[in-house]
C-alpha cells in the first residue's frame, strides 16, 4: 500500500468563461470534456473537468465572482514561463507527451489552431514547447526520456542559497515512510502557525464541529452525478 500520492488527479483553475477554456483546451490540445456540473456546496459555482487519461484531469471553477477579480500581471500571472508571480498562485503548467515525435506533432496541432509557440526547449531532462491560453495561462507541454537523475539536477549552489544542510537535503531526497498503524490519526487542534483553509467563521465551525465519519457521510450527496446513466 502506498502512502504517498504518485500523479496529479487533477489541477483547478479559476476562470470567468468555462466555454472559453473548454473550447481552448478541447479544440487546441484535444483534451476531453469529462464534466461540467455545479460545484459541490458552492453557490452560483460550477466545475469542469478536462480528461488527459482516466486518472489525470484539468479543472476550472467558474463563479461570478472570479470576474469581478482583476488579472495582474507580474502578481496574479506571471508575463511569461520566466517571470514571476505572487507565491501561490499558478506560475505555468505543463502537460506531458511520452516522445519527441509526440512533442511536435502537439506543437503543430496548436499552431494550425492560429496560436504562436515557441520551442522545443531542450532543459536536458526534458523537452519543452510553450504558448499561452486564455486568460492568461502560460502553457508548457514536455518529454522526458528517463527519469531525472538526481545526483546530475541538484546544484550544491543552489543548496546552500535557499540555506539546505546536508542533514535536511539528504531527507528530502529519501523522506521517511509513513507507516499506517491501524488506527485513524484525530484532527489535530487548530494551529494558525500551520497552513489553513481560509473560510468564514460559520463554515468553520460547522466542519470543525463534524467528525471524520460525519463528514463523509454528509457529502454522500454529492456522490450521485447530475445525469442519470444506465446501461
Amino acid at each position: 500500500m502506498s502512502t504517498r500520492p504518485n500523479s496529479i488527479h487533477h489541477l483547478a483553475i479559476s476562470t470567468s468563461s468555462m466555454k472559453a477554456q473548454i473550447e481552448f483546451f478541447t479544440g487546441v490540445l484535444g483534451f476531453e470534456l469529462a464534466a461540467l456540473y455545479w460545484m459541490h456546496g458552492a453557490d452560483d459555482t460550477f466545475h469542469g473537468f478536462l480528461r488527459m487519461n482516466d486518472h489525470s484531469y484539468l479543472a476550472f471553477v467558474q463563479s461570478p465572482k472570479v470576474a469581478l477579480i482583476d488579472r495582474e500581471i507580474g502578481k496574479t500571472h506571471a508575463a511569461n514561463p520566466l517571470a514571476p508571480s505572487a507565491g501561490g498562485t499558478m506560475q505555468h503548467i505543463a502537460f506531458n507527451v511520452d516522445t519527441d515525435e509526440e512533442l511536435l506533432a502537439i506543437r503543430d496541432r496548436v499552431r494550425t489552431r492560429g496560436i504562436n509557440v515557441y520551442g522545443y526547449i531542450d532543459h536536458g531532462f526534458c523537452k519543452s514547447i510553450y504558448f499561452a491560453g486564455p486568460e492568461n495561462l502560460l502553457l508548457e507541454v514536455s518529454t522526458s526520456q528517463a527519469a531525472i537523475d538526481a545526483r546530475a539536477w541538484i546544484d550544491p549552489e543552489v543548496v546552500a542559497l535557499i540555506g539546505v544542510n546536508a542533514e535536511e537535503l539528504a531527507r528530502y531526497k529519501a523522506p521517511e515512510a509513513f507507516m499506517p498503524t491501524g488506527t485513524r490519526v484525530p484532527q489535530p487542534s487548530f494551529d494558525p502557525a500551520k497552513p489553513n483553509m481560509t473560510m468564514d467563521a460559520g463554515l468553520k465551525a460547522f466542519m470543525a464541529d463534524l467528525s471524520d465519519d460525519e463528514l463523509a457521510e454528509a457529502s454522500r450527496r454529492f456522490s450521485d452525478p447530475p445525469v442519470k446513466v444506465s446501461g
